[in-house]
């Protein structure tokens, strides 16, 4: 490889690891002038790469989403992530199937050696822990729903209620959609009610989008103190055990839901982390349980949970010789 490429491929990867880059920083992480740098910039923007110039005492650079997707640059670490996410990606979301398959195919064809033989290696099997109650849902159906959620507009859809009558004519539903959110292998949508004039949770399987979406509105506040602590209290199981706890799961929403337990609430808090609320028959058992996940974690309590972890860690500590 040339130099020259080379140190495209540095940038690059530089400008996709954080938002802004001052461009003597870029210079000194690369080792050239800042003339290099810029000469280097306009032969990514060449490629299709949307660089941008962003203002500042130094003068910096932003990598902007673009109208196309140009080629991406991943590490070792992350190509693997990509092609394991894209094995397990239509558990709960259908029509995904084919451009998933495509995606690992893309993927594994333009990775090295080294890395096809270990993503070859880890062929997944999903084994579906919910299967006789879980729903899928289609993949265009959630993005109408989600982007309303994102946008703040009101959202209008005919819901298949159970029990109504066959052919009946329900008017369409208007909501004020809040949240998307997985529960027990089945995604729900949290939203006010327009019609109703209350907090209602509706099952996006049972939902079809109707277009175009309503006006804008400000979001008003949930009766509960988070989205996770709502959606625990509407499904409450008789079955729940009496240590309840909270976490932050270092890990998408989408690899816990899975095997998640009926009363447990998992939350999407970005796209690599997730809010876990669940439920064990000790707090020892509680914190051993988030403990289980392959992730770092950050337990949010109650301090009953932190104290329990606490001592299951100088259990361990202490067990190893």
């Amino acid at each position: 490889m040339s130099e020259t490429s080379a140190r495209l491929l540095s940038l690059l990867s530089l400008l996709q690891a954080r938002r802004d880059w001052p461009g003597s920083l870029l210079a000194e992480r690369l080792e050239v002038s800042a003339r290099t740098v810029r000469r280097d910039v306009d032969r990514l923007r060449d490629l299709g790469y949307p660089v941008r110039a962003i203002k500042g005492p130094d003068g910096g650079y932003r990598l902007d989403a673009g109208a196309e997707l140009p080629p991406l640059l991943f590490d070792d670490d992350q190509a693997i992530a990509v092609a394991v996410a894209l094995q397990t990606a239509t558990t709960t979301v259908a029509g995904i199937e084919e451009g998933a398959l495509r995606a690992l195919a893309t993927v594994r064809q333009v990775m090295p050696a080294r890395l096809r033989q270990r993503v070859d290696a880890l062929q997944v099997t999903t084994i579906d822990r919910y299967a006789a109650r879980r729903t899928t849902v289609n993949s265009d159906q959630l993005i109408a729903i989600g982007m309303a959620v994102r946008a703040n507009e009101v959202l209008r859809f005919d819901y298949a209620t159970p029990g109504a009558p066959e052919g009946e004519w329900l008017p369409p539903r208007k909501v004020e959609p809040h949240h998307l959110v997985t529960w027990g292998g089945r995604w729900y949508l949290i939203a006010w009610d327009l019609d109703r004039q209350d907090w209602r949770t509706f099952r996006v399987d049972r939902m079809t989008p109707k277009t175009p979406t309503g006006p804008r509105f400000t979001p008003r506040e949930l009766p509960a103190p988070d989205v996770a602590a709502y959606v625990a209290k509407q499904f409450k199981s008789t079955e729940q055990y009496p240590f309840r706890g909270e976490a932050i799961l270092q890990t998408p929403a989408s690899d816990v839901a899975p095997w998640a337990g009926r009363d447990t609430v998992v939350e999407e808090v970005s796209p690599t982390s997730c809010r876990v609320i669940m439920s064990a028959w000790s707090w020892i058992g509680l914190a051993a349980t988030f403990g289980m996940y392959e992730c770092d974690l950050e337990l949010i309590g109650p301090p009953e949970l932190i104290e329990a972890a606490r001592q299951l860690a100088n259990r361990y500590q202490e067990g190893i010789s």
